[in-house]
């Protein structure tokens, strides 16, 4: 078995694992024991259990950047971005559902998955054809990130097969940054414009950083 088959497979019997047993249950060991993996390989492609997490979000980057969108607004290409990305994480609901609720309870993971999480993001902008970069591309990462973990919510709790509710928040989101700090213009700001708005109260980020960096 190749490297991309292994990685894929043991990342499956994890999120199998979690869902059944949650989080806690979950080692590189027992995900390549319930997937009949070798043990050898699984530690040196999987050293710890957060190195699990990582991978998954490295692959979710990768299917989300695949056939990426090439004509459209920003806007537009940072939807179909984030959606195929929830797309990678719908393979695996009910284990990252689980994840989910266990990262209060474990902040060394939530803070890695935090940074990780600023990584992917800044990805997705260069996805869609903007800058990560200087100053400006900073903020443009910390907004998506606030985007990504509203839509994140939304997620968690949809259950239809289209994910239309995760659609609704996706689109509620990029439309309400891209309103409150015009941060998906390449332009630079001007001085003298208006301070933004406020998010809504209801914009406001999940308890729990995202899995998928």
């Amino acid at each position: 078995m190749d490297d991309p088959a292994f990685d894929q497979a043991l990342i499956t019997a994890a999120f199998a694992l979690a869902a059944a047993n949650g989080w806690a249950a979950v080692s590189a060991a027992a995900a390549a024991r319930a997937a009949n993996l070798p043990l050898e390989q699984a530690r040196a492609r999987f050293p710890c259990r957060e190195a699990i997490l990582l991978r998954f979000g490295r692959l979710a980057d990768q299917s989300a950047l695949t056939a990426a969108l090439a004509d459209g607004t920003p806007r537009d290409k940072l939807f179909d971005v984030l959606m195929r990305r929830f797309d990678a994480l719908q393979l695996h609901r009910d284990g990252i559902r689980a994840l989910l609720r266990a990262l209060p309870a474990d902040p060394a993971t939530a803070l890695l998955l935090a940074a990780a999480t600023n990584g992917s993001m800044a990805w997705m902008l260069e996805g869609a054809g903007l800058s990560s970069t200087g100053l400006h591309g900073l903020l443009r990462t910390k907004g998506l990130v606030a985007v990504w973990l509203y839509a994140l919510r939304a997620w968690d709790r949809d259950d239809s097969a289209d994910l239309a509710r995760t659609m609704s928040a996706l689109d509620r989101a990029l439309a309400r940054a891209e309103e409150i700090g015009q941060w998906l213009d390449r332009a630079t700001p001007s001085p003298a414009a208006p301070a933004p708005k406020p998010f809504p109260e209801d914009f406001a980020a999940p308890p729990t950083p995202d899995v998928s960096a």
